[in-house]
């Protein structure tokens, strides 16, 4: 068979609209919910309406239909590019895109009708479950086939943050959903008690590690260095940053489950490796940001970029703050309050998002042939995502430290100062503040879907042929 000459730019530009798409559905789930909590009178007496039963909709679609919708369209974009080679097969692609978007679409039909699996991180039903792994080992063959062909020697770094992210995930989703099926609906968990919660962390803990780290890293590492036109600030500390990152996030679930039955060793495994963790999470981070050296003028005029940097500050924010948090002192005033909550969206909006809709930003003229339709839209979007992340966080902040003092406040008989109502009262003007900073977020969103519609209206797909081997070097 004769070699293509072109790239698969079609998976990677139908990923990235749906990306947009499923931005604005997990958002919005996620601004409702907000206000439930802030208004509980919006818990409607439909049964599929309520908080409790939204709650895994928003978090589902925020991470695995937008997050992951991204991280497939970056990912084979970013493969293709830098091994000078077309995907190894298109129809396997083709299968990601779709079986990914029927998963999305089960789990956003399951979940409000309350068939799930009863567990914090095993939520969806074994069937769909059972889809998730063919199309993550399909995604795995084109992801590593496609390596495996390369014209190009070298892997680039951003490559084996997306190569640990893929295998780790695969490992994670089938040991966390071990399960015996007893119908089409319901099934008994493979495991029991503190073995159930350590493996539920485990998975839960490592699907932040490398789900919502390590392949967004891989983001960082190819998107940044192209925007900036500059080379990685330190490739050696690339390297080490990868090998320390996978290695040691791993280890770090247990501290999730500080001051419950799990065995003292483990919780304090869990801690010191989430301490540990801050230093390559750090030495990514001051990579990444470093790569500006000599172009820090860039941010004054390029917004694509201001989101890639400032991303990455929430990065650096969100690594420093977790380990802090994995610490047992610290935890015992942290844990179950929205302080948690506050840390998880730091992480989510400020990281996450902002660095996928900088990526996106970059590809969409690149897979469109055309500029984006308004610059100052993209501006605007910066400004307002900003400003929803700072608010969102901030109110978490202030009302989980005060939350977790109230819980632990008692008067000089031992008796507790305060009611549990009493608590929920004083969190209102913080609830409405979150609400506030979401509905920002999510207004930034929507702006960014109708200036990437006017974008790609009419545009006419691009097919961009791949270099010859022996006269170009690598992307």
């Amino acid at each position: 068979m004769v070699e293509q000459a072109t790239y698969n730019y079609k998976v990677v530009r139908q990923f990235a609209i749906m990306a947009i798409v499923w931005a604005i559905v997990g958002m919005t789930v996620g601004v409702l919910i907000a206000a439930q909590l802030a208004w509980p009178a919006l818990n409607f007496d439909i049964a599929w309406l309520t908080f409790g039963r939204l709650r895994p909709l928003h978090t589902n679609a925020v991470i695995f239909a937008f997050g992951g919708s991204a991280l497939f369209a970056t990912s084979y974009y970013v493969v293709q590019r830098t091994c000078h080679v077309r995907l190894i097969s298109d129809k396997l692609a083709a299968f990601t895109f779709w079986g990914w978007q029927a998963v999305i679409v089960l789990a956003a039909i399951t979940l409000p009708l309350g068939l799930t699996q009863s567990k914090e991180y095993a939520e969806l039903i074994w069937p769909i479950d059972l889809l998730i792994a063919a199309v993550w080992v399909v995604y795995a063959i084109v992801f590593f086939g496609t390596i495996a062909k390369r014209k190009v020697r070298h892997i680039y770094v951003a490559n084996w943050f997306y190569g640990a992210f893929i295998i780790t995930i695969a490992i994670l989703h089938i040991f966390n959903n071990l399960a015996l099926p007893t119908s089409l609906f319901h099934s008994y968990s493979a495991y029991a008690g503190v073995q159930d919660a350590m493996v539920q962390w485990w998975y839960g803990h490592n699907a932040v590690g490398f789900f919502l780290t390590a392949g967004f890293l891989g983001m960082m590492y190819y998107f940044i260095p192209k925007q900036a036109n500059r080379p990685v600030y330190s490739y050696r500390l690339s390297i080490v940053h990868f090998w320390a990152l996978i290695f040691t996030y791993i280890w770090a679930g247990p501290h999730h489950l500080h001051y419950t039955a799990l065995p003292d060793w483990t919780q304090t495994l869990g801690m010191v490796m989430s301490l540990i963790l801050l230093a390559p999470s750090w030495g990514g981070m001051i990579n990444g940001i470093m790569t500006l050296s000599g172009a820090w003028e860039k941010l004054r005029s390029d917004p694509v970029l201001r989101f890639l940097i400032v991303s990455v500050s929430f990065y650096g924010m969100s690594t420093f703050e977790g380990p802090m948090m994995a610490i047992k002192t610290v935890n015992a005033l942290s844990h179950y309050t929205d302080w948690t909550i506050g840390h998880v969206h730091s992480g989510a909006l400020g990281w996450v998002a902002m660095v996928s809709m900088g990526s996106l930003y970059y590809l969409i003229p690149r897979l469109f042939g055309r500029e984006m339709y308004s610059i100052k839209l993209i501006e605007v979007h910066f400004w307002v995502a900003t400003i929803g992340v700072v608010l969102y966080i901030a109110a978490m902040w202030v009302s989980g430290i005060m939350q977790g003092l109230m819980w632990r406040a008692t008067n000089a008989d031992g008796t507790l100062t305060y009611s549990f109502v009493e608590s929920v009262q004083a969190m209102h003007p913080f609830y409405v503040t979150r609400f506030i900073g979401g509905a920002f977020f999510l207004l930034g969103a929507i702006i960014m879907a109708y200036n990437v519609w006017r974008t790609v209206a009419g545009a006419k797909a691009v097919e961009a042929k791949i270099p010859d081997p022996q006269l170009a070097h690598a992307h």
